[in-house]
């Protein structure tokens, strides 16, 4: 369930971007990923909402949420496949946040999610990525391909309810890569995940 997590607290970071407006590209684009992150943000809420409930078990929310990543998930192939990666100066810099986060949730398509990170990597110099969320999406591939996140972005709940990093590269210096990436120290992150979805007493 760690996904809704780091997606929620950078979208909180992404709104505000919205009081200033932008110049774009592509204004249509940048309206189509706004109203698909609106419909995602909506199903993810309400599963935070039940997730705190330890009497609730939401799996009318979680393939209502799934079936909404699918579609997202094909819309974002086809704007790839179209435009290329979805940069600040095509749809503003909360646009390109938005094409991020849907891909982020992208997870029933991780051959999907690694392309994109891809695209991205060469974005990322000339400013065009957000240091952020390119750190978020990479932890997310990497997990995906069996391998150790290395910026500790993707959390899980214990055995006793607590949340904690799922596999990380050399912890003793993950708060020296996040960083560099913009991102809080581990443990504030840890706070800000404990804040939004509750801990759990163990079973």
């Amino acid at each position: 369930m760690l996904e809704f997590a780091a997606c929620l607290i950078l979208l909180l970071t992404g709104a505000q971007a919205q009081k200033s407006p932008e110049k774009v590209a592509n204004k249509g684009l940048q309206m189509q990923l706004q109203k698909m992150v609106d419909v995602d943000q909506d199903a993810r809420n309400k599963l935070i909402a039940a997730m705190k409930d330890p009497k609730v078990a939401p799996i009318d929310l979680i393939r209502q949420m799934e079936a909404i990543d699918r579609y997202n998930t094909g819309q974002m192939r086809e704007i790839v496949r179209t435009y290329g990666w979805p940069t600040s100066k095509l749809v503003g810099r909360t646009g390109a946040s938005n094409a991020w986060l849907l891909v982020q949730h992208a997870d029933l398509a991780p051959k999907f999610q690694r392309e994109c990170l891809d695209l991205m990597t060469p974005l990322l110099a000339q400013g065009e990525v957000d240091k952020r969320n390119y750190a978020l999406l990479t932890d997310r591939v990497l997990l995906a391909e069996g391998k150790k996140q290395i910026y500790g972005s993707q959390f899980t709940r214990n055995a006793a309810g607590q949340w904690e990093p799922r596999p990380l590269e050399d912890p003793a210096n993950v708060d020296k890569r996040r960083a560099e990436m913009g991102l809080e120290p581990l443990a504030e992150y840890k706070k800000l995940i404990e804040q939004v979805y509750g801990t759990k007493p163990p079973r």
